[in-house]
């Protein structure tokens, strides 16, 4: 069963998760607010972040540090910065 939610990130009714897919309050907000879609477009950006700045997911900063670009992302309107990588035109 799928539910629809208004996505903030789309600005649009769309598909939501079907579970939490983030532990804590930032996933409530992600399960409340983000639909499939808009998770898709930051896991796409999340692995280029990974593997750019060549994050280690076992070190906690490096944790801190893609929360924030993915609240920023998700939440504040704010495109992730990747060196020597430049977005389509729209």
């Amino acid at each position: 069963m799928s539910r629809t939610i208004f996505c903030t990130f789309l600005q649009r009714d769309a598909q939501g998760q079907d579970f939490q897919l983030y532990p804590g309050d930032v996933g409530k907000r992600i399960y409340n607010n983000i639909s499939k879609e808009a998770w898709q477009q930051w896991m796409t950006k999340q692995t280029m972040l990974i593997n750019e700045k060549k994050l280690n997911m076992m070190n906690p900063d490096d944790r801190k540090m893609l929360e924030r670009e993915m609240v920023n992302f998700l939440f504040e309107g704010k495109e992730v910065h990747i060196e020597g990588y430049t977005p389509p035109e729209k």
